[in-house]
Formats: C-alpha cells, sequence, structure tokens
C-alpha cells in the first residue's frame, strides 16, 4: 500500500541555518577559491576598479575566507568590512591578521541583514552566484546591502548579471537508454522493456549540474533576463523570466537544455568591460552548467527553430532553492512544459514543484 508523505516547509531560521552550514567546511571554499576563472576574475575587476575603491569604504557581502576584503585592501580601501554568516568567518580574520590587513580590514560575524555598520560604504564586492546563478538566494541580501548601506552613485561588484539558454545533445544518456536494448545480444535476456523505466529514471526534473561539452551544444546560446544589481528589487527576483528562440546547427538530438550565466564588472576607466562567464565556451569555472533534461530526447534537424519561455523562482519549501520552468516548442511539435529543481536539504523526494509552478506563473 503506498502513502503519500507531504513534505514540511522547512522554516526560514532552519533554512539559513543549513545553508550557513554548508559553508563552514574548507571543502567548498577550496573549491571557489580554486576556480581560477572566478577568482582571478574578481582580483583583475577590483585591481581595475583601484581608482574608485583607493581610499574609500567597502561591504564584502558574504566574505567567506576574506579574499576578497583582502584584494580591496590591496587596491587601496580605507576600509572594507568583511560581513560573513558562518564559523569561516574565524579563518577569515586569521588569513586578514597574517597579511597585515588588521587595521583596515573588520570581519564582523552575522548576516548582512542583521549586523551594523558604523558608517555607509561607497563599494559593495560580493561572490553571490549559485548554480544557475539564482539558488542559494544570496542576491538578495546584496541587494539588502545595497539599499541599507551604499552611497548613491556607489559601485557594486559585479553589476550586471545575465541568464542563457541553449539546447544540447547529451551522448553518455542516448548510450544509457540504448544499453538496454543491447542486454539480448550480449547475455541472451531481452531487457529493452527497461528502456522506458530507465529514460524517466535519467531524465528526470533534477537540475543537473554539469560540464557541457561544447561540440554537444546544438545552437548559439539566447539571452533570456538580465539583471542590473543598481535597480533590480527583491520582488522582481520573485519571478526571473524571460523568452528564448534558437535554431539548430544541424541534425541531432536534443536531449537537454543548458542554462549558464554571465556576470559585468564595471571598469570605467578602460574601454571594456570585464566579464565573468560560466558558458560551454569559455573555460571551466566550479559553477559548470545547469542542464535541464527533457522527458524525452527529440531529433532536430539544421535550422530547427527551438522556442519558449523561462522563469525561475524560489522553490515552496526552501527559498533558498531555485526552480526553473520552461514552456518550450521544439520544431513543429506542440508545446511543452516542465519544472525543475535542485534536491535540498531536508527530504530525498520532492514535493509538488508543480503547484507551485502553477500559481506563480499565472
Amino acid at each position: 500500500m503506498s502513502r503519500v508523505v507531504k513534505k514540511r516547509k522547512l522554516d526560514k531560521s532552519r533554512q539559513d541555518r543549513l545553508y550557513f552550514d554548508s559553508y563552514s567546511d574548507v571543502t567548498i571554499h577550496e573549491e571557489m577559491i580554486a576556480d581560477h576563472v572566478r577568482t582571478s576574475s574578481y582580483r583583475n575587476a577590483i585591481l581595475r576598479n583601484s581608482e574608485f575603491i583607493r581610499g574609500k569604504v567597502v561591504l564584502d557581502v558574504g566574505a567567506g575566507t576574506g579574499v576578497l576584503s583582502v584584494f580591496c585592501a590591496q587596491a587601496g580601501a580605507r576600509k572594507v568590512y568583511a560581513v560573513e554568516a558562518c564559523s569561516i568567518a574565524e579563518q577569515a580574520s586569521r588569513i586578514v591578521r597574517h597579511n597585515g590587513f588588521q587595521e583596515r580590514i573588520e570581519v564582523i560575524r552575522g548576516t548582512v541583514e542583521t549586523v551594523a555598520l558604523p558608517e555607509p560604504v561607497d563599494v559593495i564586492v560580493s561572490e553571490w552566484m549559485g548554480y544557475a546563478l539564482l539558488h542559494e538566494s544570496m542576491l538578495n541580501s546584496v541587494l539588502y546591502a545595497r539599499d541599507k548601506w551604499l552611497r548613491a552613485g556607489g559601485l557594486i561588484l559585479p553589476s550586471r548579471a545575465e541568464l542563457y539558454i541553449a539546447p544540447v545533445s547529451d551522448p553518455v544518456v542516448e548510450d544509457r537508454l540504448h544499453f538496454w536494448c543491447t542486454v539480448k545480444e550480449q547475455y541472451g535476456v531481452d531487457m529493452s522493456c527497461m528502456s522506458e523505466f530507465a529514460r524517466r529514471c535519467i531524465m528526470n526534473s533534477d537540475i543537473t549540474v554539469n560540464s557541457v561539452s561544447v561540440e554537444d551544444v546544438l545552437s548559439h546560446p539566447a539571452r533570456f533576463a538580465e539583471l542590473d544589481l543598481h535597480s533590480v528589487t527583491a520582488e522582481e527576483l520573485q519571478v526571473v523570466r524571460g523568452r528564448f528562440r534558437c535554431e539548430s546547427f544541424g541534425s541531432a538530438a536534443v536531449s537537454a537544455l543548458c542554462v549558464y550565466f554571465t556576470v559585468t564588472f564595471p571598469c570605467p576607466d578602460m574601454q571594456q568591460v570585464l566579464v565573468l562567464s560560466t558558458s560551454p565556451f569559455k573555460p571551466e569555472t566550479h559553477w559548470k552548467q545547469a542542464v535541464l533534461y527533457l522527458d524525452a530526447p527529440v531529433d532536430v534537424v539544421q535550422d530547427t527553430v527551438i522556442t519558449g519561455e523561462v522563469s525561475m523562482f524560489p522553490s515552496e519549501e526552501s527559498v533558498r532553492h531555485i526552480c526553473i520552468h520552461v514552456d518550450y516548442t521544439i520544431g513543429e511539435q506542440k508545446k511543452q512544459a516542465k519544472t525543475f529543481t535542485i534536491p535540498d536539504w531536508s527530504s530525498d523526494a520532492s514535493s509538488d514543484v508543480q503547484s507551485a509552478a502553477v500559481a506563480l506563473l499565472t
């Protein structure tokens, strides 16, 4: 006898505790610092803006180990407030002292929503991006800090974010789906009836974080959303949506859609801005790409049109977890819809996100 278990919504304090606890171990910080694209992009952006940082007050939101705070001190900041909610703040204080910046960098343990700063700030720096950009919902804290502490005309690093989508093939998935049709030839037992079960298991509703190979991208990516950190509001982040249109490069099977992001750092004294990209066409980062598997692969040919709309919104169970809903049409097929989630901290089973999608998208 089956039993339906309704997953309980996590209260805000428990959501935050689980989130901050995940940053208390060295592994995640090692991964982020070792991400050369990420760390060097921030270092270059801060140093290129040294003219606007020198002698100014900086707020580092979610400072972690404090590496961005140290970069700002190296760029000449008069004072840096490194705000960090989890216990890694103790290590950040040690790193600050070890580098001789204890007079200019003050590590403050707490959330940016609860701490009190002694003065407004001229610059906000933060590495707030999660998987598919908005997972973890840390951007809300940056916006809170912007509205409460940033002086008019102040600098935000990074200042803009963009979201892209592209159809992709996945040869590994194709091989796994085909595998069950090969068992009879190898062992004399016909297991082809497993193919449908395998398809449901593999091409599920999870947001899969994985590296997509350039050769598996089937069209030019389409930008579907842009966020200006100087003007976007927390209310607007409740549903980030946009339309897309792609045309396939050639004959292939579309097995998934790939979502990735870029963030842009202003460099007022230079002609070109600095862009940190998580595109499959750029060097790999620890964010990789968010892969959204369709219910079944769809064959396309040269110039097949793929259109749709993407909507991103917080999960009902935990506001720090992102859901992605996609309405899409491939070629002459009827419009399809699917909602994807990243499995959360609190349950092995995903709750009924479809109802949340309907409520938010209608």
